[in-house]
């Protein structure tokens, strides 16, 4: 019989660590290099958007394409985090097969 599995990080843990410091929401979760890969597409866009910017463009406009990478960052490790808590509830709820009230599957 499998043991059961822990629970997860809490989403909403993972979400407000996501955005007071990037890529930490993906190190909480436990894929870091997932969250290296957002800080590197991150630094890179943003440097790609203050080149071609005008000259008279605020620092949100300049810096665009990095903070772009962030909301998109963010938004993954939220979602990694509800994907990871609705697939634990599942797997711990008794009887975890998906059959609908009642009904046995095919065995």
């Amino acid at each position: 019989m499998n043991a059961p599995l822990p629970p997860p990080a809490n989403p909403y843990l993972v979400l407000g660590a996501a955005i007071v410091l990037p890529a930490s929401g993906h190190v909480i979760l436990g894929v870091p290099v997932r969250g290296l890969q957002f800080l590197f597409f991150m630094v890179i866009l943003a440097w790609v958007t203050a080149k071609i910017a005008p000259a008279d463009a605020s620092f949100i406009g300049r810096h665009a394409g990095g903070f772009l990478i962030y909301a998109l960052s963010i938004l993954d490790a939220y979602k990694i985090a509800r994907i990871r808590t609705a697939t634990w509830v599942h797997s711990a709820r008794d009887g975890s097969d998906s059959a609908p009230s009642g009904i046995e599957p095919h065995t």
